[in-house]
């Protein structure tokens, strides 16, 4: 059933690819963000003066089942350092959640909000279908995605 949803969405999409604000499914609508978050990477260096972290060299971020990778994150904690605020992921960005996975340039996830804004050359992968755009606003609360700029999409039937 929802292979069928989702094969229906992106016949809707295809019809309207070079809309603007395209929303679409993303993750697992359960997607519980209060859940920890890890990070593992070859290099850490800490700033006392503005409570951030850089994190430096095949970095990859983990919360549930959700897991973002990137070459360079800066981690920004909350202001009674108990918790984490903010990432910003730069230089090239893959995300997956669930069966889903999205790469783009850049970016930031502000973990007590739920949400991820991706931007520049971002590619939404969806089993056999993609999506393409400028900039992909993510809400893991809902397990939505909102593309933004030029967004073109390729889809494949099922009977393919």
């Amino acid at each position: 059933m929802r292979r069928t949803v989702m094969t229906l969405l992106m016949l809707g999409l295809a019809f309207g690819a070079a809309a603007q604000g395209t929303a679409v499914p993303f993750g697992t609508v359960d997607q519980d963000t209060s859940l920890p978050v890890e990070v593992s990477a070859d290099s850490l260096s800490v700033s006392q003066n503005d409570g951030s972290a850089l994190f430096t060299g095949n970095v990859v971020i983990g919360q549930g089942e959700m897991r973002l990778s990137a070459p360079r994150v800066l981690v920004f904690y909350t202001e009674n350092q108990n918790g984490v605020e903010r990432l910003e992921a730069t230089g090239g960005v893959t995300l997956v959640n669930g069966d889903q996975a999205a790469e783009a340039d850049q970016a930031q996830y502000e973990v007590n909000r739920g949400t991820i804004r991706m931007t520049g050359n971002v590619l939404l992968t969806q089993g056999a279908n993609t999506l393409v755009s400028e900039s992909m606003d993510v809400d893991l609360e809902d397990g939505t995605a909102q593309m933004s700029g030029r967004v073109r999409t390729v889809f494949s039937s099922e009977e393919n």
